[in-house]
């Protein structure tokens, strides 16, 4: 199956012939066909399996066949974290490279005189943001959304999480079905609990078309999932310890407490292991350079918390290093994601103390994965019958 098969044009397929994609992925091959048919559809499928093309692609297809100008913003995509809006926009721009289209990011970091500038200026018809400065620049009356065609939840249950539902709400009630019968909701995410599906269907509308694929074997197969003891005090400790030992080539390290991510980071670089931090308080340009730092690997580690992290998009992580136990199943396999894409292997550590480790045993039921408890004796990781 190829994607000419799936119905898209030959600019688009020859736009992903550039980067050397010629097969679709599980989920876009199930996606794309019902977005290209106007169909509502929430979709899951884990992290780096091609979400943001699945639907990228077919509703760019429709944009190409549309007639140029009128109406603008014709595709709204909405994400939770800077960071994603970004590399939404990135994959927006590629894919649309040398054709009449403009698509605009609209973050909160960004000086909002200029992108008032630009939706006066450009008119783009595809606008890729954060809730917060969508809202706040709808509410000034300088962003248009009643003529919306296409509408993306980009990490849907995110967008709809205790933190972010109420804005979340209060956005999409500007731009209600019942003002636009004929717009296209989309909504994406690698996890799906059934609250997070509970909250979005009746934002999103009845008529959803849920699809989803399968990462048990990619969580099983492909991932290597670790567990090291360690007293709360030692943590960091054994987290520096773990990557000088394991030779970790590029290491993305979460931690629940984003207060903590400078601490870390100077610890690690007191035992000169480079590394950089990404919080959600951080301004853009440091995060910008510290993305940056990561990506071209002059640092091989990067400390994070899960909202910082979230829908982040780096190839070729070898270690997903985990400072507390997650809380649920869907926190792991969130942060599982980030490794094994491609075809490669990855592994999952997670250092706990005794009653963090106790309910990592019951995730590790739950998501039917086998955890293998690791200890560091001379500079090697070893069975803990070894120490």
């Amino acid at each position: 199956m190829t994607f000419a098969d799936l119905g898209l044009s030959s600019f688009l397929v020859e736009r992903l012939g550039v980067r050397g994609i010629n097969a679709p992925t599980e989920i876009q091959h199930l996606v794309i066909p019902r977005v290209l048919a106007g169909e509502n559809v929430l979709f899951r499928s884990a992290t780096g399996t091609g979400k943001t093309f699945a639907y990228l692609l077919p509703l760019f297809e429709r944009l190409l066949i549309a007639e140029v100008g009128g109406a603008f913003p014709r595709v709204l995509i909405i994400a939770p974290t800077l960071e994603l809006c970004s590399q939404i926009k990135q994959e927006a721009d590629f894919l649309l490279k040398d054709k009449p289209y403009c698509v605009s990011l609209l973050i909160g970091a960004a000086n909002m005189s200029r992108q008032i500038e630009t939706l006066k200026k450009d008119k783009p018809d595809v606008i890729v943001g954060n809730t917060a400065r969508l809202l706040q620049l709808e509410r000034m009356g300088k962003l248009k959304l009643s003529r919306v065609e296409a509408l993306v939840l980009d990490e849907g249950d995110r967008l709809i999480s205790d933190e972010l539902l109420t804005e979340t709400t209060m956005l999409l009630e500007r731009i209600n079905p019942r003002q636009a019968p004929a717009r296209q909701t989309l909504a994406c995410s690698a996890t799906m609990s059934p609250q997070s599906r509970e909250r979005l269907i009746p934002l999103l509308g009845e008529a959803l078309i849920t699809l989803e694929t399968e990462e048990q074997e990619i969580l099983r197969e492909r991932i290597s999932h670790w567990a090291f003891f360690s007293e709360e005090r030692r943590k960091i400790s054994t987290l520096s310890a773990l990557l000088i030992a394991s030779g970790a080539k590029k290491a993305l390290v979460f931690t629940t407490r984003g207060g903590q991510v400078g601490n870390i980071v100077s610890q690690l670089q007191y035992h000169k292991i480079a590394a950089v931090g990404l919080h959600s308080d951080m301004e853009k340009k440091a995060r910008k350079q510290a993305m940056d730092a990561f990506r071209s690997e002059q640092a091989r580690v990067l400390v994070s918390s899960d909202l910082a992290a979230r829908g982040l998009d780096i190839p070729a992580i070898t270690h997903i290093i985990s400072l507390d136990v997650p809380l649920s199943a869907e926190a792991y396999i969130h942060r599982a994601g980030r490794t094994a894409r491609a075809g490669r292997r990855g592994v999952v550590a997670s250092i706990g103390d005794a009653e963090e480790l106790r309910h990592f045993a019951q995730l590790e039921k739950k998501l039917g994965i086998t955890v293998y408890p690791k200890a560091l004796y001379k500079g090697r990781i070893v069975t803990p019958e070894m120490v």
